[in-house]
């Protein structure tokens, strides 16, 4: 839901209804994770997707039959060979999208929710999607010292929802949950449990680039259009300008291994943060990946030719690093495309940046017959945990 989210603010700001209907569990070749989500207007306005095209007209109407009912429904959608006219994914995949029906000021966590995710306040949003009727729809909304909403005559059951997302959250976690109506974990298939969808909200995951080359600005715009929070740095002030640099979030003149302790200090770094070195300088790369190597960061790849990288790996050594710490740099940073420009080169970078997170193996689709989408993803992807 958080890349509709200016959307909906804008719309629960004005007071008028909505229904959004939600990815919340998905098995096979599905063409979108959990979260995923398709929003309606009471006028008809749809924003989102769920699923790519395969299934937007269908869920648009249960958008529509929520709005006129006011009552939530959890829908499956999979394909069928039985029915070639069936509404289902044609990638073989299967979805169960929740809808909801909001009213704004009617639900106090969902109002608190919507608040929160458009401005950028880590949040859980937390939903019972199965178990007994008057539950269905119920919306929490779980920072991470305070809740808002309340599940009505199940108190302990909303306290162990809470901790449970709070604990998500901190992971950075999205999926679901399943308790029974005293607050203890059950079996989904339990006569007295209740499901409930978490999504985590948190902060963009960073990219910082170091080194303002002509290829860190190719580097920086696609680092934006995969959805990082992009920082260019180098200690070089007549090359790190704003002005070069307009895709950036931010641009800092700074040494890389300072600026990179500063960050790792105030806690602004995770595992999901990518490290793009493109300086191939040894008196900025050195410091830096010395420090980078031995933090828990999603990504860490290094520029340069095959006989730099060797002596960049002989200079690490002799400072300290070990085997198990040097295997993570990445270097020469890409996937081998037989990239030429700037440009190409940043698709080279992103390709082995998508790949590592997602568990790629980086061959072409069409040379093997396994699945499209991976499963198994890198714990860093999935459990950021913050650097201090």
């Amino acid at each position: 839901m958080q890349d509709i989210a200016e959307q909906l603010s804008s719309w629960h700001s004005a007071g008028r209804p909505f229904a959004v209907a939600t990815v919340v569990s998905v098995s096979g070749s599905a063409p979108r994770d959990p979260g995923a989500a398709l929003a309606v207007d009471a006028d008809g306005e749809a924003v989102g997707s769920v699923s790519g095209g395969c299934v937007e007209g269908a869920v648009y109407e249960l958008c529509q039959d929520a709005l006129a009912s006011g009552e939530p429904v959890l829908q499956r959608f999979g394909y069928s060979d039985e029915d070639a006219f069936a509404v289902g994914l044609t990638c073989g995949g299967i979805i169960d999208v929740f809808v909801q029906p909001v009213r704004p000021g009617v639900c106090e966590g969902m109002d608190a929710g919507v608040a929160y995710v458009q401005s950028g306040t880590p949040v859980a949003l937390v939903r019972c999607i199965s178990g007994p009727t008057e539950l269905l729809g119920a919306t929490l909304a779980v920072t991470g010292d305070s809740h808002h909403g309340t599940l009505h005559a199940a108190p302990g059951l909303e306290n162990s929802a809470v901790l449970q997302a709070r604990a998500m959250l901190d992971a950075g976690r999205t999926g679901q949950l399943t308790l029974a109506l005293d607050g203890r974990p059950c079996d989904p298939n339990s006569s007295n449990a209740a499901v409930f969808f978490v999504e985590s909200y948190v902060p963009a995951p960073r990219m910082i680039v170091f080194g303002a080359i002509d290829f860190a600005g190719a580097v920086a715009r696609i680092g934006k259009f995969l959805g990082y929070d992009v920082t260019v740095c180098d200690a070089r002030p007549v090359f790190a300008t704003e002005r070069r640099f307009p895709g950036a979030d931010r641009v800092v003149v700074d040494w890389p291994h300072r600026y990179l302790d500063a960050e790792a200090e105030a806690g602004r770094l995770d595992s999901r943060t990518a490290l793009c070195v493109l300086t191939h300088d040894a008196k900025f790369d050195v410091p830096l990946l010395e420090r980078a190597l031995r933090m828990p960061l999603g990504f860490v790849g290094a520029m340069g030719s095959r006989r730099t990288h060797l002596e960049r790996l002989d200079r690490l050594r002799e400072i300290g690093l070990t085997e198990v710490e040097l295997h993570r740099l990445r270097s020469p940073i890409g996937l081998d495309l037989g990239a030429r420009t700037p440009e190409e080169t940043a698709v080279a970078v992103a390709a082995e940046i998508v790949a590592h997170r997602r568990g790629g193996g980086c061959l072409p689709l069409s040379a093997h017959d396994g699945p499209i989408h991976h499963d198994i993803r890198s714990a860093t992807a999935e459990e950021p945990r913050r650097i201090a």
